[in-house]
């Protein structure tokens, strides 16, 4: 009965963690057949034995579900919910496990082309999700009075502690609906959605009427790099060598597309460098090609990762921010997909600016310090007179 139960236990450890096991290289070994032995080089034996003793718990409890529950679960799925729970554990709010779906939502969101509502968030320091912009023409601007600074609650009636999950629960397929309750004004609202394609342009740029040039970034995306650099030759073009970088409201994006915009602007250097939990750093370093442009960046409280990363190092290079301290997010999530289309993104390293400065938890206190009121934009005149 003690070697059957013993077995029982292995196998169940085996079949609930595999996929992760697997595609971790944890666990390598050669079954020879159910009852008989196992084959296994000492060091994988000895890493299995850590594995197994490691989640045994967890295994007992899967296996006592399977033979007592009072119903069949073979159709439940306990998988995901606890590789979730494995995640959530790390009381982060920037790493997730997220499932097939879930991922596949998150991907299409870096490429700026879903299915979804438009909404913008970002995380504020108290956990709050804040809407920092609504897309011009989605199914929130033309059905819902959303607006920046309202709280997205709950969506389809469940909250969330991670906001790339909450994110990818709002996309979905074109034509479904969606119920997403928000705070507006101080009163709680629920509305429902019907998701829509969303195509979404990172960069918008003009030459304004006093003959400065206006670059705006949304976030950064995949194909932000390109926009910028198409935007940027076009106000060059037009003689603009007098520019304003607007980060106001962009919550962040792909690491690389932001070193790209930077290395515009910044002489042969550092732009940012990373560092992992053994101090190992990483360093992103610009070419020896510089603009000669006049530049002034203007950055608010949700400016935050990304968007932090580009005017840091522009600050550290001698470039003027405007505006207000920025959100203070100085760390890095990576992602990884599992075998069966699930993924986990994890938090793995802060990012310092070129003079070794953190910004996680601190932000970046702008060189003139402006606050907004509810009429103009004080931030935007303040740049203007810099630059004339």
């Amino acid at each position: 009965m003690t070697i059957s139960k013993q077995k029982a236990i292995l196998i169940s450890v085996i079949a609930f963690f595999v996929g992760a096991a697997v595609t971790c290289g944890v666990l390598a070994i050669i079954l020879a057949g159910v009852g008989n032995y196992t084959l296994a080089d000492k060091t994988y034996f000895n890493e299995a034995k850590g594995f197994y003793d490691k989640y045994r718990d967890l295994a007992i409890v899967d296996g006592a579900i399977d033979e007592y529950y009072y119903i069949d679960t073979s159709d439940i799925d306990k998988v995901n919910p606890a590789a979730k729970a494995v995640v959530d554990a790390l009381d982060d709010p920037y790493s997730a496990y997220m499932t097939k779906a879930e991922y596949e939502n998150y991907i299409a969101s870096t490429e700026g082309s879903y299915s979804g509502c438009g909404i913008v968030f970002s995380k504020d320091e108290d956990g709050n999700y804040v809407v920092v912009n609504i897309y011009e023409g989605s199914p929130a601007d033309k059905n819902s009075d959303i607006q920046p600074g309202d709280f997205i609650l709950k969506v389809d009636g469940k909250s969330y502690d991670d906001q790339d999950v909450m994110a990818a629960n709002i996309r979905g397929d074109k034509g479904s609906k969606v119920k997403i309750q928000y705070e507006h004004e101080g009163k709680k609202n629920t509305v429902e959605l019907v998701r829509d394609d969303i195509v979404v342009t990172s960069v918008k740029s003009e030459v304004r009427d006093d003959g400065l040039g206006y670059i705006a970034i949304s976030e950064f995306l995949a194909k932000t790099g390109e926009e910028f650099d198409k935007a940027f030759k076009k106000l060059q073009d037009s003689g603009c060598d007098k520019i304003i970088l607007d980060l106001r409201n962009n919550g962040g994006g792909l690491v690389d597309q932001a070193v790209h915009i930077a290395d515009t602007f910044i002489d042969s250097g550092y732009i940012t460098c990373t560092v992992d939990r053994n101090g190992d750093k990483h360093e992103y370093k610009s070419d020896s090609d510089k603009s000669d442009v006049q530049l002034v960046v203007l950055v608010n409280e949700n400016s935050a990762s990304s968007s932090e990363i580009l005017a840091g190092a522009l600050q550290d290079n001698d470039y003027k921010l405007v505006g207000q301290k920025t959100f203070g997010k100085g760390i890095i999530q990576s992602s990884m997909e599992l075998d069966d289309g699930s993924a986990i993104k994890l938090t793995i390293a802060q990012y310092l600016t070129p003079d070794g400065h953190k910004v996680h938890k601190k932000g970046l206190k702008p060189d003139y310090d402006v606050k907004n009121g509810e009429k103009g934009d004080a931030q935007l005149d303040r740049a203007v007179k810099l630059l004339k």
